[in-house]
């Protein structure tokens, strides 16, 4: 069933439908809170696991609970609520973006932590599988790419406030307070989308048999491997980043914040980057993108004891992982075509998996193989990536030959 509305088509001879920006940007700001909230222990793992008396790699795995849980959620919210208003939907997963930051910042030890975090994995899951549909709603389809590009900086602010602030405020105040900071941004998105968007009453349901026929063709499925691959490699790393950066160039709080800023700062300038290159050619963007995640990962893995080198190998990692969401999302637009909401639900279910299945390798890999062993596997992952998609470019040329 073709899920994406119809009356969103703009023709010369037709007034154009005003786009609602204001939702658009409130779409964003739901995004932030989010990813903030999804990226925050990756820079608290060492003091959560100390007041909750549990090993670095169990508290490592609240990123593998919100990654299952949200490659559960995003088919199941997008087909359990088809017939809601995706205003009211919208709502619904903000809502538990507070709870669940609150519940973190009140969890008596690790089960309370990993339900907040599974309640989290409900709305990051369904919002990321709506999204693009959701920006559909919202503007005139030839203004698409404006109304992403808009929705991506939440990200990518996101990407450079989550970790160099949680890592300060876990510093200076404690780590819940980071995830009280997480539930005020969730207020604030909540509030916006209520002033801001539109009735958007359902426009039809998608079902598992329309994900099933999207999956079958050949550049979804090649575009989904890419992203198993490479995130999965990137979140190994990513979620013990801050371990990794004590034990091996032995960094403090002060150099560790310092360096995750780099890195976020890496990621934004990456984002935009990497929408102007996807714009020209998205498979290339996204080949280079996971190269430079292979390449600066081992860089960390067989380098990472110099100071020097692990600060400008974790900044370059931002760069090139900034890339990546924006590209891979211009890919997935380009093959889905007129199924958004199916497409969306199929990209953040291949997404989520890679987090988990990278955080549980990670935090497996740190236990038995320390910090550097982690980063190599990041690295193996990565360049597997860049052959997966290096072909689908190649193929493309071709077809176009």
């Amino acid at each position: 069933m073709n899920s994406q509305p119809t009356n969103n088509v703009f023709h010369p001879d037709q007034e154009e439908p005003k786009a609602a920006w204001a939702g658009v940007v409130s779409l964003a700001l739901g995004v932030f809170g989010l990813v903030t909230a999804e990226f925050l222990p990756a820079s608290l793992l060492t003091p959560m696991s100390h007041d909750l008396g549990v090993s670095i790699g169990a508290a490592g795995q609240s990123v593998t609970m919100t990654a299952i849980v949200g490659a559960i959620a995003g088919p199941a919210v997008v087909i359990g609520t088809g017939r809601l208003d995706r205003r009211y939907v919208l709502f619904g997963l903000t809502v538990l973006l507070i709870v669940s930051s609150l519940l973190a910042a009140t969890a008596s030890g690790i089960l309370m932590l990993l339900a907040s975090r599974a309640l989290l994995g409900i709305g990051l899951g369904g919002f990321w599988a709506m999204s693009l549909a959701l920006a559909m709603r919202l503007v005139p389809e030839r203004r698409m790419p404006r109304a992403m590009a808009i929705i991506m900086t939440g990200v990518s602010a996101a990407t450079v406030c989550a970790a160099p602030i949680g890592a300060w405020v876990g510093a200076a105040l404690g780590w819940r307070y980071a995830f009280s900071i997480a539930a005020g941004v969730g207020v604030v998105a909540l509030v916006a989308q209520a002033l801001t968007l539109p009735a958007m009453p359902p426009t039809g349901a998608a079902g598992l048999s329309t994900m099933a026929a999207v999956l079958h063709r050949p550049a979804i499925r090649r575009g989904l491997l890419t992203v198993s691959l490479v995130v999965a490699g990137h979140f190994a790393g990513f979620t013990f980043i801050r371990p990794f950066l004590e034990e091996v160039p032995r960094f403090d709080v002060d150099g560790i914040s310092a360096i995750l800023l780099a890195f976020g700062m890496g990621g934004f300038i990456g984002n935009i980057a990497g929408g102007l290159l996807a714009e020209r050619n998205t498979p290339l963007t996204m080949a280079l993108a996971a190269g430079g995640i292979a390449a600066t990962t081992f860089g960390l893995a067989f380098a990472g004891t110099s100071p020097a080198i692990a600060i400008v190998a974790t900044a370059l990692w931002g760069l090139a992982f900034g890339a990546l969401p924006v590209s891979v999302q211009s890919f997935v637009t380009q093959a889905a075509g007129d199924e958004a909401e199916s497409a969306g639900a199929l990209m953040l279910t291949t997404f989520q998996v890679a987090i988990s299945s990278g955080a549980v390798f990670g935090g497996l890999l740190f236990e038995t193989q320390g910090p550097s062993g982690v980063f190599a596997f990041a690295g193996i992952a990565a360049l597997f990536g860049v052959a997966v998609i290096g072909y689908a470019a190649r193929s493309s040329v071709v077809v176009a030959e």
